[in-house]
């Protein structure tokens, strides 16, 4: 009986050894036989268009798994142990960004808010015609920046609509702080600019020459005038006149109260006319490319430049001589209406824009990671690099058009504020998430083309309540860490760009 015992004991225990080894031999073949898919970086169609929405929309789910952010394409002037150096003090691990991956929350960061069915509102109504028997020629002086400019051109549009005018390709703003000479060609596509309003109105380069200067007329338009300003007011100069300057271009048109068409024609122009140069989309294109290599990417508007500071009079960490010299700077700047400016009430109240170490705070707050790749767009921040210390000190992946392009690539744009404002404009419409500092032109700019394009994440700092934490914290009284970072989530979980139902779902300016 024993021996039977043993006899069975030892059959059980072979079988057992015999099991155990062929799971671990499969466990060692599978791991062997596993094939890796290599990481890559997407590609732009060749035909990079900017305001194309079916070009760019983005399948975030196909984002989350080509983007590699140990994968670099290092900028020609730097080599590749300069781009790590200058990019990780604390080197970026892949495994440790796996983890971040992993992390729940990771999602939250980048994926971008729900659509909510609003839809891009761009194509006219049935009773939409094309463009009559012209009257006459609409001349356009525009102002500003960039953007404010291309605002002015998109209210010209439509005011060429409704009066029945040919428009001539505007003039760009050479006055200004910028002191840009940059013409309409260098900055937009000229010819698709024409091409696009073709079923809208009649668009030349240049007014005829023999047109006598008594048959001429600068208007100043009435800033928010509505259809019947335009149709009873100027329409009517036609009778007198064959070209009307409009000495200003900027705020001459209401939001409110147009015709459906109108509103349309306006979106049309912006996120589809308006295109840019070839030599500026092609560059811009560059810059998105090798943003994009190291990961998504945050495109950070940081408003912190001389003229702004300046304008707003905000001085919140500057030193005594620095904010003189921005007080001497809107004391001499004419068509800047107000001069004296409480610098603590304007920070108080929210119109202030972030400093470089605020944004670095409500970043960290957010649950950015420190290793997160941030495109600063923006021109010379005001006290230069030393100025950007305590944000570097978070998040040292800081990058710019001079870090990822080379001094030959730049060179034509140079000395041209809008052209490069343009490169700007076009990294921050294609990033993952776009955060203003400032609620400027710019800032409203590139939401609204971002939302136009898919909604794509935008986060809008709620400035004012950030202020109250922020002097709490120079006070003792708060801390970085969870509190904090509960207070900033908790206060911003309404402002990620998430479009506001205003009726009809459709998306227009």
């Amino acid at each position: 009986m024993q021996r039977r015992r043993r006899k069975v004991v030892v059959t059980i225990r072979e079988a057992l050894t015999y099991a155990t080894c062929v799971i671990a031999l499969a466990g060692l073949l599978s791991g062997h036989l596993y094939v890796f898919r290599s990481s890559t970086v997407p590609e732009f169609p060749d035909s990079y268009k900017l305001p194309t929405v079916t070009q760019h929309e983005i399948n975030y789910q196909k984002l989350r798994t080509e983007r590699s952010w140990t994968q670099e394409l290092a900028p020609p002037q730097l080599s590749k142990e300069q781009i790590l150096a200058h990019v990780s003090k604390a080197p970026v691990l892949s495994s440790k960004l796996d983890g971040e991956r992993r992390n729940p929350d990771y999602d939250k960061l980048w994926k971008p808010p729900t659509s909510r069915g609003f839809v891009p509102c761009v194509v006219p109504s049935p009773n939409y015609t094309a463009p009559g028997e012209s009257k006459g020629y609409l001349v356009v002086s525009t102002n500003g920046g960039l953007n404010q400019m291309r605002t002015g051109i998109c209210d010209m549009v439509a005011v060429a609509r409704l009066i029945k005018a040919t428009l001539v390709i505007p003039e760009l703003d050479k006055r200004s702080f910028w002191k840009d000479t940059s013409n309409f060609s260098d900055v937009f596509d000229e010819d698709h600019f024409i091409s696009a309003l073709a079923n809208d109105i009649r668009v030349i380069k240049k007014p005829p020459k023999d047109i006598p200067s008594g048959a001429k007329v600068v208007k100043h338009f009435k800033s928010w005038s509505g259809l019947h300003y335009y149709q009873d007011d100027i329409a009517p100069m036609w009778e007198e006149y064959k070209v009307i300057r409009a000495a200003k271009s900027d705020s001459r048109l209401a939001n409110n109260n147009l015709p459906p068409d109108i509103q349309k024609l306006r979106c049309h122009t912006c996120f589809e006319a308006l295109r840019f140069s070839p030599k500026i989309e092609a560059m811009g294109k560059l810059l998105v490319e090798r943003m994009r290599s190291y990961g998504p990417y945050i495109a950070l508007h940081l408003r912190y430049e001389k003229d702004m500071l300046a304008f707003s009079g905000c001085t919140h960490s500057l030193s005594e001589a620095e904010a003189e010299e921005l007080r001497i700077i809107r004391e001499n700047t004419a068509y800047w209406k107000v001069k004296d400016i409480d610098a603590m009430q304007q920070r108080s109240k929210g119109y202030c824009p972030l400093t470089p170490k605020e944004v670095g705070i409500f970043l960290h707050a957010l649950g950015y990671p420190q290793e997160t790749p941030i495109y600063i767009a923006s021109g010379e921040i005001y006290g230069g690099d030393s100025r950007l210390a305590d944000l570097r000190s978070r998040f040292p992946m800081l990058m710019g058009k001079e870090k990822l392009a080379s001094v030959e690539e730049l060179d034509p744009f140079n000395g041209h504020a809008t052209q490069l404002a343009a490169l700007d404009y076009i990294v921050s419409v294609e990033s993952d998430v776009f955060i203003p500092t400032y609620s400027g032109n710019m800032a409203r700019a590139v939401e609204g083309h971002r939302r136009f394009l898919g909604h794509r994440k935008t986060i809008s700092p709620d400035r004012k309540s950030l202020v109250r934490l922020f002097d709490k914290m120079e006070r003792g009284i708060l801390k970085e860490g969870p509190k904090l970072s509960y207070w900033v989530v908790e206060i911003h979980k309404k402002l990620y760009g998430i479009l506001v139902p205003l009726g009809k779902k459709t998306l227009g300016l």
